[in-house]
């Protein structure tokens, strides 16, 4: 299982939320390209970033940011927010960053996701994001009538190799992330399942792990000090 630290901007700021709540904003890091060379240096591989202004107004808001952790950095990045359109995915994809996430495309946009998937291939990433169960897309304000499990199969179905899956009521609180939900989707899908949302320690690295997980992203825990990034990295390369 792969470990993968998270960097989420808004307004230019590294940041957490609450349950993707954005009035909970909390400002984490002062800049983004020395907290990505930090993980670079405890032996990462690839970041996870996501621009919250572009997820909530579906655009590129803080697109230099992200292009400069690439440029700066030998991470490979996945990025996720606001992306919507052929024109941003080429952009991204053509300036460094090796993946890109599509979440409110998912739901609402399906046919541009079998169009995306068709020209880049497994550089395209679909990130499912629920709450009790139930999708919810536009940086988590709209919900949607769709199961997280139907909707993984439907993107499997489209050939989505990848899905990552955010548990909502656990992002940002450092109380586990939700292994029951991720153990059904990873028996109901062929794809790699990342998991996002509730990471706190190393017991729960060590419990996706051992439900076959293919990795797991930490955002909270490594900005609080809960969870060794290293360590945790180290015990992955083992499982």
């Amino acid at each position: 299982m792969i470990v993968i630290p998270a960097i989420d901007i808004k307004d230019g700021n590294c940041v957490r939320l609450f349950k993707g709540d954005y009035s909970t904003v909390h400002k984490v890091a002062e800049n983004a390209v020395e907290t990505a060379l930090a993980f670079q240096n405890a032996g990462a591989k690839w970041i996870h970033m996501v621009d919250l202004d572009g997820a909530k107004d579906g655009k590129r808001v803080n697109s230099q940011i992200f292009l400069d952790v690439a440029k700066n950095t030998d991470l490979k990045i996945e990025l996720g927010g606001g992306i919507r359109d052929m024109e941003s995915i080429e952009y991204y994809l053509s300036n460094g960053i090796s993946k890109v996430i599509l979440g409110s495309a998912a739901v609402k946009k399906p046919e541009f996701v079998k169009e995306a998937l068709k020209v880049y291939g497994d550089k395209i990433v679909v990130g499912i994001d629920a709450k009790n169960g139930m999708v919810k897309a536009e940086g988590w304000i709209d919900s949607s009538e769709i199961h997280y499990i139907e909707l993984a199969k439907r993107m499997e179905s489209f050939g989505v190799n990848t899905i990552i899956y955010t548990d909502i009521d656990q992002d940002g609180t450092l109380a586990g992330p939700n292994l029951n939900d991720l153990d059904q989707l990873a028996h109901a899908v062929s794809c790699n399942i990342i998991a996002s949302g509730g990471v706190a320690n190393l017991k729960d690295i060590i419990n996706l792990a051992e439900i076959d997980i293919f990795g797991a992203i930490c955002g909270k825990a490594i900005y609080t000090g809960d969870l060794d990034l290293r360590l945790a990295i180290q015990i992955c390369s083992k499982v």
